[in-house]
């Protein structure tokens, strides 16, 4: 790893900068969670509780953010908490904005794809999240297809999530990562999971069923020189998961009143995240805090393997 910063802009926390220094394991984490994901104080308590869960999986958490302009990585509890308190205010940041955020020195909640540039930057190599955006449903109309899938094209961060998002379109989603050389990976399953829920009518390209087989794949991948990421799909604990049937219906309802609203690109997924929420009685949102700390434990095990 280089001594100095690839960018003047970036600011590592000298914990993780230690850790990355002397080869200890880091697992990157998203802020988007924390401002448009879910709602205060329960933000703040879940991305609280996600560090602590790589923490005891034995690597360093390096939540990443915008914060005056200043690509961070690594946060402290306060600043997690200004992130949770300002909510939706923090700009929601995707490849496209960072030049923006941070020459006019805003705030900004990185999306999967920000989150694994600035990763990549600061030479951290694998990222827990909730679940990957995708290829959007009704997209013969809208061409609305998220800009997470391009960086996992090319960056060299491997994600650990709960697969693709349910909101999407699956297998469409999974055709592009196809056609982008991107593997889709399930951790101890050959099914997908379809975030919310433990399966979805779809296979993955390979089974792993260890942190090694997971961290051996990536060396390979990235010793001879094959850019780009690797999705990592592990089912939500079977305590917390939801039906599969009950949750479609929830989505396609959503959906619809989604469209009927015009709500269209990056407000989509936290509206409809919202609905399902109210629908299931904050169940859902259970089972998405469970889910997050549950792939961030797999994740400090990859990232420590």
């Amino acid at each position: 790893m280089p001594t100095e910063p690839v960018s003047p802009n970036l600011d590592i926390a000298p914990d993780i900068s230690e850790a990355l220094e002397s080869g200890q394991p880091v697992v990157a984490l998203e802020s988007t969670i924390i401002s448009h994901g879910m709602p205060y104080p329960r933000n703040v308590e879940t991305a609280l509780a996600v560090e602590n869960a790589v923490r005891e999986g034995g690597a360093a958490p390096a939540t990443i953010a915008i914060l005056g302009g200043r690509l961070k990585v690594g946060l402290d509890a306060d600043d997690i908490r200004h992130l949770g308190k300002k909510g939706s205010d923090v700009i929601k940041c995707s490849r496209r904005d960072l030049p923006f955020v941070v020459a006019r020195k805003h705030d900004g909640a990185t999306t999967v794809a920000a989150t694994m540039i600035i990763a990549a930057m600061a030479g951290i190599r694998v990222f827990a999240t909730g679940g990957i955006g995708g290829v959007h449903r009704g997209v013969e109309q809208t061409l609305d297809v998220s800009a997470d899938l391009e960086e996992l094209a090319h960056t060299n961060v491997a994600v650990v999530c709960a697969g693709i998002k349910s909101v999407l379109d699956i297998g469409r989603t999974l055709e592009y990562l196809e056609t982008h050389g991107v593997p889709v990976v399930g951790y101890q399953t050959d099914t997908l999971p379809a975030f919310y829920a433990r399966e979805s009518d779809f296979g993955v390209d390979y089974r792993a069923d260890t942190p090694a087989d997971v961290a051996d794949a990536l060396r390979s991948k990235w010793d001879m020189g094959l850019d780009g990421g690797m999705v990592i799909a592990v089912p939500v604990p079977a305590e917390h998961a939801l039906d599969r049937e009950e949750i479609d219906a929830v989505i396609d309802e959503a959906i619809v009143e989604m469209q009927h609203q015009g709500i269209t690109g990056k407000d989509t997924t936290p509206f409809l995240l919202a609905r399902i929420a109210e629908r299931t009685g904050g169940r859902s949102l259970d089972a998405n805090i469970q889910l997050v700390i549950n792939n961030a434990r797999v994740a400090a095990a990859i990232a420590a393997a």
